[in-house]
């Protein structure tokens, strides 16, 4: 999924948002999916097309499309198996079947009448794909008063098996650390620890007088940088936790005589602002 927010000017006619298959002028790339809204007096319509071998394929238009001049919006394409689907502003507004192959994306292009205020890569939910949140998506909003670091929120019921926690933040300007943890009492079953400086993530617990051996995970890259958004996944299973980073499983985590319902608070710390935590 990728989410934009942006403005469009209050004089625009037109502006496109272009997953293309590289970033040659010359020839010009492929577009597997080029999505074009265009803008009168009497309404907005959207084009939408591929561009093969330097040839614009047969276009689809939608339209009445609740794009507006002098407005932001809210933007959202979920990519599938075998089609795209888009929303504005959490609205459903289209599907589109892809052409050419979806593996050669590499490049995003946005270009004309529009302002762009954030790009973010959200992540299909690896253990369930029905809890991924299409076409529901809230805008990024960053400076909460309710989710300022140090956070802690209580779970008064604990954790249940199935459970998932959904932590969304943005990594701070030269960023030391961030810290995740699951409390029950004095006692941590879940510690995730991400490090910038050595760009490393580990887990941890401590359930007696001390910490446990620290277990490292290893992604085939580090998951996460420097004013960049993130996303973690937490699931909680009979007797351990599944983690996903930006939709990348991390593997499973089996703490000492774990007791999900036990779990009364999560805490999070840190160079990190949040937008969305859900528990």
């Amino acid at each position: 999924m990728i989410l934009i927010q942006g403005y469009v000017a209050f004089n625009a006619s037109r502006f496109q948002v272009d997953f293309q298959c590289g970033c040659s002028t010359s020839p010009r790339a492929d577009v597997a999916f080029h999505f074009n809204p265009r803008f009168s007096d009497s309404e907005t319509h959207v084009i939408c097309n591929t561009l093969h071998m330097g040839q614009w394929l047969e276009e689809k238009c939608y339209s009445r499309v609740p794009f507006h001049r002098s407005e932001s919006f809210l933007l959202l394409f979920l990519f599938q198996d075998e089609e795209v689907k888009v929303s504005i502003g959490g609205q459903h507004i289209l599907e589109f079947n892809y052409r050419v192959p979806l593996c050669g994306v590499d490049t995003l292009g946005i270009y004309g009448d529009v302002t762009v205020k954030d790009i973010v890569f959200l992540c299909c939910n690896p253990y369930n794909i029905e809890m991924t949140e299409y076409p529901a998506c809230e805008p990024l909003k960053l400076g909460s008063t309710a989710l300022a670091t140090p956070f802690s929120r209580s779970l008064p019921e604990g954790l249940s098996i199935g459970h998932m926690i959904t932590v969304r933040g943005l990594a701070k300007v030269d960023p030391d650390d961030i810290h995740l943890l699951l409390k029950s009492g004095d006692f941590i079953p879940f510690k995730l620890t991400v490090n910038f400086r050595d760009q490393s993530v580990c887990y941890n617990h401590l359930m007696g007088a001390s910490w446990g051996h620290t277990q490292a995970i290893q992604p085939p890259f580090f998951p996460f940088h420097a004013e960049r958004f993130f996303e973690i996944l937490i699931l909680s299973e009979d007797g351990l936790f599944k983690l996903a980073i930006n939709g990348y499983p991390m593997g499973e985590f089996t703490p000492p005589g774990l007791d999900c319902k036990a779990i009364k608070e999560i805490q999070i710390i840190g160079s990190v602002e949040l937008y969305t935590i859900r528990c």
